[in-house]
């Protein structure tokens, strides 16, 4: 293995509590930890010199099964982490609670398309001098209560920046935060400046030093999203007196914020959208705050059928996703049988899993996120009758996916009504959920539906990447104007959308559903069955205008321009 060639240069270190590097390695729940794993990947493609740290969870984020009432349980997911990563040998401690805990890593080599290495470090508290609760610190993504997720944070943010140390890393240009749950890496740069100084504490000047290490990424449009800890634990788990002292830079109505920690140490903090630039801005109107789109990584997501049409078309285009640009120049009939391919590959996976009985010939929708209420899974079902009479005239058919959190229990009805509504409609429109939503049936999902559809309530879309996934593969979006579509939908070009753009003061957005419905009905529908031609120019368009632009490799060439190397 060769780690040297990273250690003896200046690099990136990404901090992410979540990181999706495949499926059969569950350490990600959703769009967070697919998007580091994207990230991950396009830096190596790109040689970027980056490190990343997140945690080994165990026993994942959850293995979701529905019952025969469509009711989802939850399952620790079954891994050995020695078939996929490797142990190293140096350990790092961090005090919990007055306690030593010692952290081991393991090591994920992701190789870019040029053969450039960029290692993925997991941290394991699940080692025989630590205590039983301090052994499955590590083991389980979001799960727990607050002292085990704070707990969790110091492993991240604190322990990781000593493992690193341990593991020989002394030039660290950035230290990049994906998320707030890493903030307290920022507590242990402040250490070590004070440390070099003589101080037992640190000072203004040691702030300032460590704000020009640190980058902040935040994702989260809405304010309970973002990690907040009573003051009295986080003096019980750190014992630091410094951090009440200091209410102002750390602190919000008695509590510790994870996210102004992580923007009162970052020299450059950013959304992952222009509209969520502005929206976070707002939320934090004392900093300023830049926005950088989210990407996704072209090589991952392209089906099997569209990666071998671009290698024939668009040589080079992997290591260069911007060439997608040329997929103009790609015969229609040749994106329409690698479409077709990849939706006989969906659909005989869907027909095996449920026994949906779904034709390749009808017209597929594709829905897959986490099932939770802003992103209103449900609208597309809000006028069934209507609905049905839409179907009764072009035929189609519906494939949901998505978990719920365990504890959203609002999330979890969802899903039964769905599963409820899709039994109601099985002889007019055939519908089905998948379960256990992970990269293999994202991949499937996105690239072998006809229609990508997205209804969140703005302006609580952050950015969103399954729509990017699925213009990679030529699938158009139907979207509300939210997150990244607001920037990628051109209108009958690359897709469609639901509504106009969000202003402040709106009300409900009751109109949404009737929109949506005249949007399949009188445009999308008859394109797609009588005029097949112009509906295979929008999916060209939707690899050469969207493909193009909305990846990691535009995102990271931001990233080094904008934070990293500035």
């Amino acid at each position: 293995m060769n780690e040297v060639m990273n250690k003896s240069r200046s690099v990136v270190a990404y901090f992410s509590m979540e990181v999706g590097i495949e499926t059969r390695v569950p350490t990600y729940s959703g769009g967070l930890g697919i998007l580091a794993g994207d990230t991950i990947r396009a830096a190596a493609d790109m040689k970027v010199p980056m490190v990343a740290v997140t945690l080994l969870h165990r026993k994942g984020y959850f293995y979701q099964r529905l019952n025969a009432e469509g009711w989802q349980t939850e399952e620790p997911v079954a891994w050995v982490p020695e078939d996929f990563l490797m142990e190293l040998p140096g350990r790092a401690t961090v005090q919990i609670e007055g306690r030593p805990v010692q952290i081991r890593a393991w090591v994920s080599e992701i190789t870019g398309a040029g053969g450039f290495l960029v290692l993925v470090y997991f941290l394991d508290t699940d080692l025989p001098e630590n205590s039983e609760w301090d052994r499955h610190l590590t083991d389980s993504l979001y799960g727990g209560d607050s002292r085990y997720r704070l707990c969790q944070e110091v492993v991240l943010g604190i322990g990781g920046v000593r493992m690193l140390r341990a593991l020989g890393y002394r030039a660290i240009a950035r230290y990049h935060m994906n998320e707030g749950h890493a903030a307290l890496l920022g507590l242990e740069l402040l250490d070590e400046e004070a440390k070099k100084a003589g101080r037992p504490t640190f000072n203004k000047d040691d702030i300032e030093t460590v704000k020009r290490l640190c980058v902040f990424t935040t994702h989260t449009p809405v304010p309970a999203g973002h990690d907040q800890f009573p003051v009295d634990l986080i003096n019980r788990v750190l014992e630091r007196r410094e951090v009440e002292e200091m209410k102002e830079f750390f602190c919000c109505d008695g509590m510790v914020n994870m996210t102004y920690l992580a923007l009162n140490l970052s020299h450059y903090i950013n959304g992952v959208a222009k509209k969520h630039g502005e929206v976070a801005q707002h939320m934090f109107a004392r900093y300023t705050i830049d926005a950088i789109t989210n990407g996704v990584h072209g090589a991952t997501w392209a089906s099997d059928a569209f990666a071998s049409l671009f290698d024939r078309h668009i040589p080079g285009w992997r290591q260069d996703n911007f060439s997608l640009r040329y997929a103009l120049n790609i015969p229609k009939e040749q994106v329409w049988l690698a479409h077709h391919t990849a939706k006989l590959e969906l659909l005989r996976y869907v027909n095996r899993e449920t026994n949906a009985g779904m034709d390749g010939d009808v017209f597929t929708i594709g829905f897959a996120r986490r099932a939770t209420a802003y992103k209103r899974p449900e609208l597309l079902f809000s006028d069934v009758e209507r609905l049905k009479r839409i179907a009764g005239n072009r035929r189609i058919q519906i494939v949901f996916a998505g978990k719920a959190h365990p504890n959203d229990q609002d999330g979890r009805e969802i899903i039964h009504r769905i599963f409820e509504v899709g039994k109601n409609l099985k002889q007019e429109i055939p519908v089905t959920f998948l379960e256990h939503y992970d990269m293999e049936i994202a991949r499937l999902m996105v690239a072998g539906v006809d229609l990508w559809l997205n209804t969140p309530q703005p302006p609580m879309e952050a950015s969103g990447t399954s729509g990017m996934k699925a213009a990679l593969n030529g699938v158009p979006s139907l979207s509300i104007l939210d997150g990244w579509w607001i920037e990628g939908c051109i209108e009958g070009l690359t897709g469609w959308a639901i509504g106009g753009l969000p202003k402040e003061g709106d009300g409900p957005r009751t109109n949404d559903a009737a929109i949506l419905y005249d949007q399949l009905e009188k445009t999308i529908l008859p394109l797609y069955y009588e005029e097949q031609d112009k509906y295979v120019d929008i999916m060209r368009h939707s690899i050469a205008l969207n493909g193009s632009f909305f990846n990691t490799h535009r995102m990271i060439q931001q990233y080094v321009l904008k934070a990293y190397f500035e």
